[in-house]
């Protein structure tokens, strides 16, 4: 409904760099123009009653073939799947997407199933409309877009990253060593680049652990520590070593 609120903040920096020079690119398509009547209507009453109003069947339908089939279509909402890092990193390898940016009450829930619609969320609360939530998933994957960064390295040990294992990432800092009566760590000013990268392997699992059990609890399930698990298996091996000696022979 509000095609004026594209590219937006995507039309800025790296991203908007990168639509400049055709790395990817963007087309919005008004729902205004397959409205109906003279006023252009794009909803109404949702049936059964209820507040607030629904955008009709027939007039996404009509904009959706705009669109033109072969791409995954997304709806953005509260009740759909959490938008992930990994979802992003599928999106940015693949062909594109259509987004569809809700608004009112919600969409007739019969063209979003005539056309295979996907729901996606950006977290749990509701916004006015769609858009900004579109925006929020085209950045994210916009920027895995090879090229888009000046420094695709940089993306290795982000947030959610395969390189930073599914981990919160650790803390940053820059000049000045001291400021307002606070260090940087030592250990990042010591060059010993092993010890900088334990310590920030360790930082990133202190602040996920305390951040977000969610995320530790299926690291916890997939990393397992070789040195604690042969020390496990030691103290198993002498453990039934001790009873198969003290064990009576069964009679």
């Amino acid at each position: 409904l509000f095609p004026e609120a594209f590219p937006g903040i995507l039309g800025l920096s790296l991203t908007g760099k990168a639509l400049a020079q055709g790395l990817w690119n963007l087309q919005t398509i008004p729902l205004r123009e397959h409205g109906l009547g003279r006023h252009r209507n794009v909803d109404d009453t949702p049936a059964g009653g209820g507040a607030g109003m629904v955008i009709r069947p027939d007039v996404l339908d009509a904009a959706l073939r705009q669109a033109g089939p072969g791409l995954p279509v997304i709806y953005m909402s509260p009740r759909g799947k959490p938008l992930t890092q990994a979802r992003a990193r599928a999106l940015a390898q693949g062909p594109g997407v259509t987004l569809i940016c809700g608004r009112f009450e919600g969409i007739d829930q019969r063209v979003l199933d005539a056309h295979g619609v996907e729901e996606v969320s950006i977290g749990d609360y509701v916004l006015t409309g769609g858009e900004i939530a579109a925006q929020v998933l085209i950045d994210a994957t916009v920027r895995l877009i090879p090229r888009v960064l000046g420094n695709h390295d940089s993306l290795a040990e982000e947030s959610f990253s395969i390189g930073n294992r599914g981990l919160l990432e650790a803390p940053q800092f820059t000049k000045p060593a001291l400021w307002d009566g606070r260090e940087i760590p030592p250990v990042l000013l010591s060059g010993n680049h092993a010890a900088i990268a334990a310590w920030r392997a360790g930082e990133a699992e202190r602040l996920t652990k305390e951040r977000r059990p969610d995320l530790w609890r299926a690291y916890a399930e997939t990393h397992v520590d070789p040195a604690k698990d042969r020390q496990r298996s030691g103290a198993s091996d002498q453990s039934r070593n001790h009873r198969e000696q003290t064990e009576e022979p069964k009679r």
